[in-house]
């Protein structure tokens, strides 16, 4: 079988000089925790590497997709789609993609004090599973983050914001369940922000993209997530709250029933009547009269 260390057409990798590692070592932030070495082979076909004596760094991988697999402690392990592993330094090991289906890694280097923070991490498979709440994005930006800032050069700004991202990359797979909970308070907080939207903007015609566009979010992903959270599409909450206004009107005003029509953006008071006729069961008229015969 063909085996090879490195060299994947669209490869990304960045190796630092051992007087950087100096550099970060005496710094108080990055002698924490810091990367040596970082990089993206994508469809690493043939992908090979054996250490019997492992390497003087932890060695982070993540299978972005495809397949491969890591040998460690007498054990091999699997790894897939959104799985990730960390060999210890100085652990032998070796690991390859899988022959058919090669798998496509983020991974790096890294050496600090505080590694063992996330020894509860080490030499396991860390599954990510695929839920509406992974946030698999947010953690590449991470990675993207540190790559691009060592890229840019070794200043002390640099080196340490680069500590400072790694430290967070590795506590987002440390404690998995805090950070999917940012994710549910985003997505709750973005539909009360929409709704607030659609209240503000009761009596002026808005689109789905434009309640959309506010919340920050796609058309199409924005409606998936406002209908699982409320169990309704964004335009049926969005009428709903008009004839909830309606109400208000009818009960509380002595605005004539097509001004409360083209008050609330309806084309004529014929759509304004069925629309609440579907709503409240009864004509605005008889909602009004039975307003009055109650006071």
């Amino acid at each position: 079988m063909e085996k090879i260390d490195e060299g994947f057409k669209g490869e990304s990798i960045i190796r630092t000089p051992k007087s950087i590692w100096e550099l970060q070592t005496a710094n108080p932030i990055c002698k924490q925790l810091f990367i040596t070495d970082i990089g993206y082979y994508p469809h690493a076909k043939y992908h090979y590497y054996a250490r019997p004596k492992g390497r003087i760094e932890n060695v982070f991988i993540y299978c972005e997709k495809g397949q491969g697999w890591i040998e460690h402690q007498g054990s091999v392990h699997m790894l897939a789609t959104h799985q990730a592993f960390v060999i210890p330094a100085n652990h032998p090991h070796s690991y390859g993609a899988n022959n058919t289906d090669p798998w496509s890694i983020y991974w790096f280097h890294f050496l600090g004090e505080n590694v063992s923070m996330f020894n509860t991490i080490f030499g396991q498979v860390i599954h990510v599973e695929d839920a509406d709440n992974s946030r698999y994005h947010d953690r590449f930006q991470v990675f993207e983050e540190m790559y691009q800032n060592l890229e840019k050069g070794y200043s002390p700004e640099n080196l340490e914001y680069v500590s400072f991202c790694l430290m967070y990359f590795m506590a987002s797979l440390k404690y998995i369940n805090q950070f999917r909970e940012i994710k549910k308070t985003k997505e709750i907080d973005m539909i009360q922000k929409s709704i607030q939207f659609m209240r503000e903007h009761l009596e002026k015609k808005i689109t789905l993209e434009d309640i959309a566009r506010h919340a920050g979010y796609s058309t199409a992903h924005f409606g998936a997530l406002f209908a699982k959270k409320t169990s309704h599409t964004p335009m049926e909450y969005y009428n709903h709250m008009k004839i909830q206004r309606s109400c208000s009107y009818l009960h509380f005003s002595d605005l004539k029933i097509k001004e409360i029509a083209y008050r609330l953006g309806y084309s004529d008071p014929f759509h304004f009547s069925k629309a609440f006729v579907k709503e409240m069961e009864i004509t605005p008229k008889e909602y009004r009269t039975h307003c009055t015969e109650k006071l």
